[in-house]
């Protein structure tokens, strides 16, 4: 599998790496198994973050005593310099380490620059001047502040969301931070659960040799998915093209990506379900969709306060409200029998 080196960080790995954000879902003995394993079936860049529960204490446990071995990301939603060392201390006391390879602000809705006011970009680099951390790197959603943040040189690698399904906007970043030998880490590459070919996910990210997708893995069944391309290259093939457009073409327009930053909802609505459940009916088929259970969800929804606050935090800027309003009517079809998924 080809190799890939994050920008000038210098750090080399293969272009599969491990998203660890779905094992705090899982218990502490199987996220333990599937890390260890990833390991061992070559995986070597593992990405976590203060913000996902336990993961950082499970990425700790898994690999002690082979530190140097692994390449460990983490990432601080820290607004102010004393959250910063305070979340800096405790990622590096659950991963049992006493340096982090890359740290990454989370989620940014602005670009942290020296002199700013904040002081946040100040705590980067006495953390990498202190040996605590290696690399500063940084996680945006939205477009333009991902732009800011390569445009403005102080930050070594940039986490973005990236897919087949991503605009010429996207692959116009991927480009802009290999002019600038800035390294390209791809989250949510499967869209959220959207995309379920792991061949064409990993064909299309084979075209470009300065992104580095990050797995989200929660089974073993899905990791060995991903370590059987170990040992070959997926190449962008016409017929995977063929394929990505088809699902272009499905997946046209807005759509929630189930990324969870709107919640929780004052009205008690399971946003991230609730606004792609049309989706989900049709690209992940399952009866649990529509148990009783999920009907009173979905129902939850007549309930909305149409209060904005969804729409003012989703990252990608959807009308969430509407597209909540869109999915219920949707359901109440197909509950009726009125269309078939």
């Amino acid at each position: 599998m080809r190799q890939i080196t994050l920008g000038t960080t210098g750090i080399q790995t293969c272009q599969n790496a491990f998203g660890a954000l779905p094992i705090q879902r899982v218990g502490m003995e199987e996220a333990v198994k599937i890390l260890r394993r990833a390991y061992e079936g070559g995986m070597t860049f593992f990405d976590t973050a203060r913000a996902y529960s336990d993961s950082e204490e499970k990425l700790g446990e898994a690999f002690a005593g082979m530190r140097e071995k692994i390449f460990i990301a983490t990432k601080t939603m820290a607004k102010t310099p004393e959250e910063f060392w305070q979340q800096l201390e405790t990622s590096l006391h659950n991963l049992r380490t006493d340096y982090i390879d890359l740290y990454q602000f989370h989620c940014v809705s602005q670009c942290y620059r020296p002199g700013d006011g904040t002081g946040m970009y100040e705590c980067m680099e006495e953390a990498k001047a202190q040996g605590k951390i290696l690399h500063i790197g940084v996680t945006a959603h939205k477009l333009e502040v991902a732009k800011e943040c390569v445009n403005s040189g102080l930050y070594e690698t940039l986490q973005f969301p990236f897919s087949y399904l991503s605009s010429e906007k996207e692959v116009d970043l991927v480009n802009s931070c290999k002019k600038a030998d800035m390294g390209f880490i791809a989250m949510k590459a499967l869209a959220g659960g959207l995309i379920h070919d792991s061949q064409a996910a990993m064909g299309y990210i084979s075209q470009f040799d300065n992104v580095l997708p990050i797995w989200g893995v929660q089974r073993m069944e899905e990791l060995e998915e991903w370590l059987s391309f170990m040992d070959k290259d997926v190449a962008y093939t016409k017929e995977i093209e063929e394929f990505v457009l088809k699902e272009r073409e499905e997946l046209a327009g807005e759509f929630c990506r189930g990324c969870g930053y709107c919640m929780p909802c004052p009205a008690g609505i399971l946003i991230n379900n609730c606004a792609r459940m049309s989706l989900m009916l049709r690209r992940a088929p399952s009866k649990a969709w529509l148990t009783e259970e999920m009907q009173g969800e979905m129902k939850k929804i007549e309930n909305c306060l149409n209060c904005g606050q969804c729409k003012s935090k989703c990252p990608y800027e959807l009308d969430t409200p509407a597209l909540l309003k869109k999915n219920y009517k949707d359901y109440q079809m197909v509950l009726a029998g009125e269309v078939e998924v």
